[in-house]
């Protein structure tokens, strides 16, 4: 099975939790060097684990329900 050639389908809504995973994450690096998002650490850090996890899960379910 070749990982990088399957294709899937995917809805505009779908998108919002690799986008949420994304933003998180960039937001994350960011604030590393500014003190304005110090205090958020944790929230962003809990939003991208919650949507890398759920992006992860939703990814491999379309992957299964595709090859069947």
């Amino acid at each position: 099975m070749n990982f990088f050639k399957i294709k899937t389908s995917w809805s505009n809504a779908e998108f919002i939790l690799i986008k949420l995973c994304m933003a998180s994450a960039y937001i994350f690096i960011g604030s590393c060097f500014h003190d304005f998002f110090e205090s958020y650490y944790t929230i962003l850090l809990v939003i991208f684990a919650i949507t890398a996890i759920w992006f992860v899960y939703e990814w491999l379910k379309k992957m299964k329900t595709k090859n069947e």
